[in-house]
């Protein structure tokens, strides 16, 4: 089954898709601000892995002209914690166990929203970004098993990950990819750790 999902904002609508399988074994939310072939790929594998995706645009078409919307970390957060409402209330996605994949811009948002809703929130994967970017209080707070990956060339992105650990209590996980690897792979499995943890499987 695909369908849209929509959330309006005082700056316009954001848009997003859903695909979920029959018997699905969780949900990834996909959280975006480019559409960007990467994350589509990512999406389009963790579907193939049984999982149902929504992946989701965290700014409007018109904020995407400008370099620094993708910066602002409460606003993105904010759309985040909303989008995470429509799934708690929707009769498609509200039953699944649920984790969040981000990439770049959207990882201090994804760690923020993250600690603010640990019990709806049971696994977290991020592909680079300036994890520091979330604030110390996320960092300390965050309790969802986090999978941090990098290209391998990513210095920037991980001098920010080092910088983070001290405040860092959750369960988290490093890996640099190989250039050409597939990231759902890993995603993949770090989900089959950890997003069904507290259901026994």
């Amino acid at each position: 089954m695909n369908r849209h999902f929509a959330l309006t904002t005082p700056h316009g609508t954001l848009h997003g898709a859903l695909e979920r399988p029959d018997r699905p074994r969780g949900l990834v939310l996909v959280a975006r601000v480019h559409h960007g072939l990467a994350d589509s790929v990512i999406a389009a594998n963790l579907a193939a892995h049984g999982y149902a995706v929504l992946s989701m645009e965290l700014l409007t078409a018109q904020e995407t002209h400008f370099i620094d919307a993708a910066q602002n970390v409460p606003r993105l957060s904010q759309r985040l914690l909303e989008i995470l409402d429509l799934i708690r209330d929707d009769g498609d996605t509200q039953d699944l166990p649920l984790a969040l994949f981000a990439t770049g811009e959207t990882t201090p948002a994804a760690i923020r929203v993250a600690a603010q809703r640990d019990i709806q929130v049971r696994a977290l994967a991020c592909h680079g970004g300036l994890i520091d970017r979330a604030g110390r209080q996320a960092l300390e707070l965050l309790r969802a098993p986090l999978l941090m990956l990098f290209a391998a060339d990513d210095e920037i992105d991980r001098a920010a990950f080092r910088r983070a650990l001290p405040y860092l209590h959750a369960a988290y996980e490093e890996r640099l990819l190989d250039p050409g690897e597939d990231a759902a792979q890993r995603v993949a499995a770090w989900l089959r750790l950890h997003l069904h943890a507290d259901d026994g499987e």
